[in-house]
């Protein structure tokens, strides 16, 4: 299984050696028991949408918030595991790789509309507050797409060469508020809103400076070819 693995340089710390490592137990199981890698991110899918429901459906709360975080971090463990099942058994191809990524395309705006959609309907928020949210699942959507699409034109037009990046371990650290696993763990915060706000904020912020800082990198690869 641990040929299964992608690089870990430039990965954030919680992916790289906690989320993956998990996966790596959840990807063993699924080849023994013959699940397919399409089955992998059907469960990934719907684990995260239980998660997102209870945020909806429940006023914020310790338990809801906990239960939430852990329903979002293990539908990550096997957005991670589906990759590997597909590695290991040969079973991938274009449609799982399509099928993977339309979930995270899903999943990733719908977390921030789950916050919205739950500040709305359970608390006083300010209209102020509620943009947050918005302002984040544009920033998220767009670095998402700023990723698939810049991978594809790289690999379509760039050399077949590339220069990885570093693997340096502080990298990973620094790159932490980045992390999907991070986001999803936040949410055990979910019980008091002025330490979901800030932590949520900060997490914002910092993946708008980063998200610029990466899409100003890509687009000068791009420009570069």
């Amino acid at each position: 299984m641990d040929k299964a693995q992608k690089p870990g340089a430039g990965v954030p710390a919680y992916t790289r050696w906690i989320n993956r490592r998990l996966a790596r137990y959840a990807a063993a199981a699924a080849v023994a028991l013959r699940v397919s890698p399409n089955l992998v991110t059907a469960a990934s899918a719907v684990l995260s949408l239980c998660g997102l429901w209870l945020l909806l459906l429940r006023p914020p709360g310790a338990i809801t918030g906990l239960a939430a975080a852990v329903l979002l971090a293990a539908g990550y463990v096997l957005d991670s595991a589906d990759g590997q099942v597909a590695r290991v058994t040969g079973r991938g191809g274009p449609a799982g790789e399509w099928l993977d990524h339309v979930v995270d395309a899903v999943r990733t705006p719908a977390i921030h509309l789950a916050v919205l959609g739950g500040w709305a309907l359970h608390t006083d928020a300010s209209r102020l507050v509620l943009v947050l949210p918005l302002l984040y699942c544009l920033l998220s959507a767009g670095h998402f797409m700023s990723q698939i699409l810049a991978e594809q034109l790289v690999r379509r037009h760039g050399p077949d060469h590339r220069p990885e990046p570093s693997p340096s371990p502080l990298r990973s650290f620094l790159l932490l508020p980045a992390d999907t696993g991070v986001l999803c763990w936040v949410f055990a915060c979910w019980g008091s809103e002025e330490a979901f706000l800030v932590a949520y904020g900060c997490l914002f912020l910092f993946n708008l400076l980063a998200g610029a800082a990466s899409m100003r990198r890509k687009y000068r690869t791009l420009v570069s070819l």
